[in-house]
């Protein structure tokens, strides 16, 4: 049985996760971003921290709100 604290915190992280893979993809469409695209092919740094650190989050509330 999920506790209704766990509950709370894998939304809370699965919202927080989508929000920052979202402003991620909004960074990314900016000018510096697409210069440093253009460059070295890549995104620039602050994006990539951006999706990563949302895919954990992510992953985070997903593993809680299952984990038996």
């Amino acid at each position: 049985m999920i506790k209704p604290t766990n509950k709370i915190i894998s939304i809370v992280l699965i919202v927080a996760g989508a929000g920052l893979a979202i402003w991620g993809y909004q960074k990314s469409g900016g000018f510096s971003s697409q210069l440093s695209n253009a460059f070295t092919g890549s995104h620039s740094d602050n994006v990539m921290m951006l999706y990563i650190a949302g895919a954990v989050c992510i992953a985070a509330g997903l593993f809680i709100k299952f984990k038996k």
